[in-house]
């Protein structure tokens, strides 16, 4: 079975909810900028997942923005190889609309910024959930309660959701994903 590196699901809002999947080659050990003063965190070589959103329906905080902006790293360092496909299949479906590249450099800001930064982190996959409705905490809690997947550091991701986290270690295969992007789709079924 082929795993899609993008899945775009849901209506045909521009805001929504997004799962991201980034594969570490290499451990490393990473400051989250600010995050817990700077606290380093160890990263060992391995899949990761991120669970963010993008509410707005236009400008920087819409949910084809976001993601792109996830897909580019900061300074002359070159985009995640998927950023083009994503760019080609938004715009097929009609996820965001103009130039959406950003306009100037990157500047790291949220916590997931600094793993998507590293030359070692690759984003592999995308689950693109459209909705104006928040689904971040639901995916974000399932995630943190299955078995294959890792709690980092509790807030790691997830500073307005305190002693939650949003981004974890996955510990098992592609398959993981395949099964886990239908359990994401099972939240936005029971989303009244």
């Amino acid at each position: 079975m082929e795993i899609p590196s993008i899945l775009i699901v849901g209506g045909d809002s521009q805001a929504g909810t997004y799962i991201l999947r980034i594969r570490l080659t290499e451990g490393t050990t990473l400051q989250f900028g600010r995050f817990k003063k700077g606290k380093l965190i160890s990263l060992p070589a391995g899949d990761y997942t991120y669970v963010g959103s993008a509410l707005s329906v236009k400008g920087a905080t819409s949910l084809a923005r976001r993601l792109i902006r996830h897909a580019t790293r900061s300074g002359d360092k070159p985009p995640h190889a998927i950023r083009e496909k994503m760019i080609d299949q938004f715009a097929e479906c009609g996820l965001g609309s103009g130039n959406l590249l950003l306009r100037q450099g990157k500047t790291l800001y949220w916590n997931v910024d600094f793993l998507l930064d590293l030359q070692s982190a690759e984003l592999i996959n995308i689950l693109a959930i459209r909705s104006a409705e928040r689904l971040e905490n639901k995916i974000a809690k399932r995630l943190e309660q299955n078995p294959y997947t890792n709690i980092i550091e509790r807030g790691l991701g997830a500073n307005d959701v305190p002693g939650a986290t949003h981004l974890l270690h996955i510990r098992t295969n592609d398959m993981w994903w395949a099964s886990f992007t239908d359990d994401a789709m099972t939240v936005l079924i029971e989303t009244p």
